[in-house]
């Protein structure tokens, strides 16, 4: 009996052995890598497919690759990530040289945009979208947009800062999260006339949707997203600009507890101009889908009513509660949740300190949170005028004033 149970002993103790040896390699060797691309790819960049992709480029990439102080696609760190994965920066793709990826191919571009795998061989987890189910004339617009002369794209020498990952990650990425394989036959547009088809392709094939309205991050299905736990249901638990939870909505046609009491010009107001029926503001990282056409978002809204209902209520976000004694204008700021796009000091997705360089006076400044889109069209942040009460601009405006930087960058 002595010896059996030295036996077990000693078979238990190389297990542990063995899996602190491959935790041990997990934790100093990061994330996997895979062959290097040896893609063949030459874009032709025609005129309808750099607008095309700077169309889907707005959609997919300035979100997260635009920097607030460079004002290009220079990369940036990306606060909505759940710690939980760590400390995760989007990437410089600007047409820098070194820096950016103006020495990359075409077909290490779009290798990346299919599977997720680097020029170098590295992998690139969940946190950037895999274009795996995009059409193939998709994907070519959006690699036509990163070479053309569009500002968002102009060289820049801003590092790309090394993401640092959680042990989670590391193991995930070799457990769970996959990359995509190239796909061996062409891939077409879905019929624009059926509105199911497209808005399936629209929220699942192109962008990600289900990603964050389903339960879990850690337990989507990447390659069959109807297969993911919890589909379109919400409560998936993400970060604001200020790091506050945020959960995401259920989208499913659950009249009590999703969108199934919605109309569908309701649905398009939400998803391109940010605000829901009862007029409550959709925060970050849910971002306004400002270039998107009422057509496409229509055909969204037609697929999600075919999707099976979930009845689940996502919980609440906690309020930040500023005392009268910090002033009237931070109390608006927080009440109407400036701070999950703009950050507690004002430097969040957009660079809120320097307001001042453009709107140098407070009646001006008003004007542009009222109507954002009529001094920058195509801006995402949504229109206020009638949301915040008349009386509630001057205060904060004078908060606002308070988080300025009047030095130069």
């Amino acid at each position: 009996m002595k010896r059996a149970f030295k036996v077990l002993a000693g078979v238990l103790g190389a297990v542990v052995l063995l899996v602190g040896v491959v935790a041990l390699y997990i934790r100093l060797t990061g994330l996997p890598r895979y062959a290097k691309p040896t893609l063949q790819l030459a874009v032709e960049a025609t005129p309808e497919r750099v607008a095309r992709g700077a169309r889907l480029a707005q959609m997919l990439c300035v979100t997260c690759h635009l920097d607030a102080t460079t004002r290009v696609l220079s990369g940036r760190r990306m606060p909505d990530v759940p710690p939980e994965f760590g400390v995760i920066y989007s990437a410089n793709i600007t047409k820098h040289p070194t820096q950016g990826i103006a020495s990359w191919t075409d077909g290490e571009i779009g290798y990346l945009l299919r599977t997720g795998i680097r020029r170098d061989g590295r992998y690139t987890p969940p946190y950037m979208v895999k274009l795996q189910h995009a059409s193939d004339e998709d994907v070519l617009s959006i690699i036509a947009f990163l070479r053309s002369g569009d500002p968002l794209v102009a060289p820049n020498a801003a590092p790309t800062h090394v993401p640092e990952v959680s042990f989670l990650t590391k193991v995930l990425s070799r457990v769970a999260f996959k990359p995509f394989p190239y796909p061996t036959a062409p891939i077409g547009a879905p019929d624009a006339k059926d509105p199911v088809a497209l808005g399936r392709y629209l929220a699942d094939g192109l962008l990600d949707c289900y990603s964050c309205h389903s339960a879990d991050f850690k337990t989507n299905d990447y390659f069959e997203p109807s297969k993911s736990p919890g589909y379109y249901g919400g409560g998936n638990m993400l970060l604001d600009a200020s790091g506050q939870q945020v959960f995401s909505m259920n989208i499913t046609p659950d009249v009590e507890t999703g969108i199934g009491s919605w109309t569908e010009a309701q649905f398009i107001r939400a998803l391109k101009g940010s605000f829901r029926p009862n007029g409550t503001p959709i925060l970050y990282p849910m971002e306004g889908y400002v270039d998107m056409t009422d057509e496409e978002a229509g055909a969204i809204f037609a697929y999600l009513r075919t999707v099976p209902p979930i009845r689940k209520t996502r919980p609440v976000r906690q309020a930040v509660v500023v005392p009268a004694s910090e002033g009237q204008g931070k109390q608006v700021y927080y009440k109407y949740a400036c701070n999950s796009c703009h950050g507690d000091s004002g430097l969040g997705l957009h660079d809120l300190r320097r307001a001042w360089q453009k709107y140098p006076t407070d009646t001006a400044l008003i004007e542009y949170i009222k109507d954002p889109s009529a001094k920058v069209p195509g801006i995402k942040m949504p229109t206020w005028n009638g949301v915040i009460a008349e009386d509630e601009y001057a205060p904060l405006v004078t908060h606002v004033n308070t988080l300025q930087v009047k030095t130069e960058p």
